[in-house]
């Protein structure tokens, strides 16, 4: 079982100036984050109102992991990530302030949004497996849970407080000024990254011919195929990105048409999924090493499922924000817990590579079931679609409850042992 130590394995990781310094500027990027989202989900709601579009606007926002993370990934393992990181955020603080400047001179139509949010996704694509694979060099194998679990808490506070500072911006000044949010935002963050140092890589990095990165994501791909833990592992992120998240996407949908309620609704609803998150990770973040993690991981998936069906079987708001609270519990839980047997069970060399395929996951496949779920809706409502996804989800737990004893000897693999 894994170990669970107090508030002593949180205290040991934040005395970690590097750590700490970037986790002050992530926190800032997670809040700007979140005002956007909220700010994209309610103009894209304004500008059409049609469910359909909410679904293609986070298919636009996620789907070029599926084209990028695996490059993205290779190009992870070969350059310096601090800079990447800086490259990319100033590339995201520029469509930001495309998008703000759009809707301040009231000139966005849906089509200008869906070309930058495409774009922004994009950036972020290459953005991801840096910003995941840096958090190894700062605090080192034994403290991943700790680590990863304390980037969820800092991920679930800008969740609970960046839809409300969202909800309040929009509502006083508009949605133009809560997107200049996240401009500041991503540039208080680069700011914070030129003050965190990096240990040189005990091996010097090897110049590489870019002719090899083909050859480089291949090796990627059949490394995760020929490991006994990380296909399964994947495919369930994949199954449950799909037919289980994208509910959260259409909350926009849901806080007008069924619980009729408006912006200050979808503020709520995003900002309670943040709470249940920050309780999932406060959870996480006391425990040491990875024992007993896969078990952990699979009952998140039930929990879920069985949150979402509640949540869709109800026009009541208040018991519809229990179920998202719920819900957002199991969620962190399942990122938090796939995030840290990756970078357990992973060799150091494959890292960008194996955590790009996480994002392409994490964030793609998302996507793909905003898609489908908005297409569906637009024909059967919001409810059914998101019902019928929890419910294949539940399925999903029956098959990896069978398989696992097998998964935890593959991939709760021990600091001392890799």
């Amino acid at each position: 079982m894994a170990e669970i130590s107090g508030i002593g394995a949180i205290g040991r990781v934040l005395k970690n100036r590097n750590y700490r310094n970037y986790t002050a500027g992530n926190f800032s990027s997670q809040l700007g984050m979140w005002v956007q989202r909220i700010a994209i989900g309610w103009l894209t709601w304004e500008l059409t109102k049609d469910p359909k579009w909410l679904g293609i606007i986070a298919f636009a926002d996620f789907m070029p992991n599926l084209v990028f993370a695996p490059l993205a990934g290779a190009l992870a393992d070969r350059v310096d990530r601090l800079r990447a990181i800086r490259l990319y955020m100033m590339i995201s603080a520029c469509l930001s302030g495309a998008i703000a400047w759009l809707t301040i001179a009231d000139l966005i139509t849906v089509e200008y949004l869906l070309v930058l949010v495409l774009a922004n996704g994009i950036a972020m694509s290459f953005n991801y497996p840096v910003r995941l694979s840096i958090i190894h060099g700062l605090v080192g194998r034994e403290s991943l849970t700790t680590a990863i679990s304390i980037n969820a808490i800092v991920f679930n506070i800008a969740r609970i407080g960046g839809p409300a500072m969202a909800g309040a911006v929009i509502n006083f000044w508009g949605i133009g000024p809560a997107v200049t949010i996240t401009v500041v935002a991503d540039i208080a963050f680069v700011l914070a990254l030129y003050r965190v140092a990096m240990a040189p890589p005990k091996e010097p990095r090897i110049k590489k011919s870019a002719r090899n990165i083909p050859a480089e994501i291949m090796e990627g791909f059949r490394y995760v195929a020929g490991h006994p833990g990380l296909g399964p592992l994947l495919f369930l992120l994949a199954f449950y990105s799909i037919f289980g998240r994208p509910f959260i996407d259409l909350f926009p949908g849901f806080a007008d048409e069924i619980f009729g309620r408006g912006a200050e609704a979808l503020a709520m609803l995003t900002s309670v999924l943040g709470v249940g998150s920050f309780v999932g990770s406060i959870f996480l973040a006391r425990i040491n090493g990875v024992s007993g993690l896969t078990r952990i991981l699979i009952a998140n998936i039930l929990l879920m499922s069985v949150a979402v069906i509640a949540f869709t079987s109800t026009d009541i708001f208040w018991v519809a924000l229990i179920c998202t609270f719920f819900a957002g519990i199991a969620i962190v839980m399942i990122g938090v817990i796939e995030q840290t047997l990756l970078q357990a069970s992973v060799d150091s060399a494959m890292r960008g590579r194996v955590l790009s395929f996480y994002t392409l996951i994490a964030r793609g496949c998302p996507s793909l079931g905003a898609l489908l779920m908005g297409y569906l809706a637009s024909f059967y409502g919001l409810q059914l679609p998101v019902a019928a996804g929890a419910m294949l989800c539940i399925g999903l737990w029956f098959w990896a409850r069978r398989r696992q004893d097998a998964l935890g000897k593959s991939l709760e693999v021990t600091p001392d042992s890799g």
